[in-house]
């Protein structure tokens, strides 16, 4: 096995613990066993890419930019499951009878919004390597009624998806996971049609020192994976893309980089079992302003040489 597949199998065991303890807590809440603990502030997860703790599930997604009609909507366990780091959807102009690919569609949050948005014209496809999330996307988009999505299990640098047969790529917090950002920006840009669009939520980096992206718990946190945000653009317009620019970005603090590190306090990231007190204060006090939540757009021109 290369180091690409270890990075993928690593990342795809850790999503899959944490979506296990993220419904677990969800049944502890609801039979009034979870154990009593502080909230967290607002700053610390707003934009938090897997964080979980004592902070409702419901808002820890308005920090990322949903809203409660939104959320509302949707079955409990697509909430509670939900690791993004921002909100693809957001002034994505997605239109009745679209066709929406999910890449590293997890439980399925974006993947149902996006079906609702898109209608039963239209069709919804999620993909994503873990089987465990596969079987929770499936299950929550039964609960939710919705006959128009798809779940298809394979890894996003090789899509199972056709040629020219998609309107939109979302994604949110998963292309920082890939070991081949360029190949997954090529693979985008294959399945989109003339004229097809991109809303990504993704997480950025300025260049990390070798002893931060040696962490294995950083790369799962999506930090030590993360790349300049220049050349995950540059990695978009090579691949073929065209009008790529950031819709939105927020710069991590401190205090923000300890929410998603999973603080002492809070519990971990992605299954991990989070980071000690001192680990977490260390690592988010050298990352402060070097990480940002990004939303990036951009679109598949209608003629390619």
């Amino acid at each position: 096995m290369g180091r690409s597949d270890d990075v993928r199998k690593q990342v795809s065991e850790s999503y899959a613990r944490a979506v296990r303890k993220a419904v677990q807590r969800r049944n502890e809440r609801a039979s009034g066993r979870e154990g009593k603990g502080s909230s967290p502030s607002p700053s610390q997860g707003r934009g938090c890419c897997c964080q979980k703790g004592p902070v409702s599930d419901a808002l820890l997604a308005r920090m990322a930019g949903y809203s409660s009609e939104q959320m509302a909507a949707l079955p409990p366990e697509a909430v509670v499951s939900s690791f993004g780091c921002g909100n693809p959807l957001a002034l994505a102009a997605i239109r009745p009878g679209d066709t929406v690919l999910d890449l590293g569609s997890g439980a399925g949050m974006d993947l149902l919004l996006a079906a609702k948005m898109t209608g039963p014209s239209g069709r919804v496809i999620g993909v994503d390597m873990t089987a465990e999330m596969i079987e929770r996307a499936r299950a929550n988009a039964a609960a939710a009624g919705l006959e128009n999505v798809e779940l298809r299990q394979g890894i996003i640098e090789n899509l199972p998806v056709e040629d020219g047969s998609v309107d939109l790529v979302i994604s949110n917090c998963v292309i920082n996971l890939s070991p081949e950002k360029n190949r997954v920006f090529r693979e985008l840009v294959r399945v989109l049609r003339p004229n097809g669009r991109i809303s990504i939520s993704d997480i950025v980096s300025e260049p990390l020192p070798e002893w931060i992206q040696a962490e294995a718990e950083l790369y799962t946190a999506c930090i030590s994976g993360a790349i300049p945000e220049v050349d995950y653009l540059d990695g978009l317009r090579q691949a073929g893309l065209s009008d790529v620019a950031v819709s939105d970005r927020l710069v991590y603090s401190s205090e923000q980089l300890q929410g998603l590190l999973g603080a002492v306090d809070t519990g971990g990231c992605c299954g991990t079992g989070g980071l000690t007190g001192e680990k977490s204060v260390r690592f988010s006090t050298e990352l402060a302003g070097k990480v940002s939540s990004v939303r990036v757009v951009g679109r598949k021109s209608d003629v390619q040489g």
